[in-house]
């Protein structure tokens, strides 16, 4: 039996959404790293590390390949370095909103809605 499309990319989804994770693809989409160059940029325990390193491999969104006494890692799937930047996009879009409605709330109100009588919307 087949899986349905969106329970497969819910289930990829659900692999891209653990903290560790999104910083491990961020740092391999710049460039192949050895794990001891991993864990200097990321904080978090050497097991962790290896257990999300793991996850990544068995979906698929990493590779790792022996070059003398190293384990270099890098992106399988170029896409995800899209992906990543398409949701820091989108992240900046939102805050872009919020922020414009932060304004938009802490603005005056049009003449008549804030006035003697009015009802509270201001404060």
């Amino acid at each position: 039996m087949t899986v349905p499309l969106y329970r497969a990319k819910a289930e990829f989804f659900r692999t891209l959404g653990h903290p560790a994770r999104i910083r491990i693809l961020e740092l391999l989409a710049e460039q192949e790293l050895a794990v001891h160059e991993l864990l200097d940029r990321i904080e978090i325990e050497p097991s962790n590390l290896s257990q999300q390193l793991a996850v990544l491999r068995r979906a698929g969104l990493i590779t790792q390949r022996r070059s003398g006494s190293q384990v270099l890692y890098a992106i399988s799937v170029q896409e995800v370095r899209d992906l990543l930047i398409a949701a820091r996009r989108i992240l900046f879009g939102l805050l872009e909103d919020r922020e414009q409605l932060r304004r938009d709330l802490g603005s005056p109100a049009p003449s008549g809605l804030d006035g003697p009588g009015a009802p509270g919307l201001g404060s």
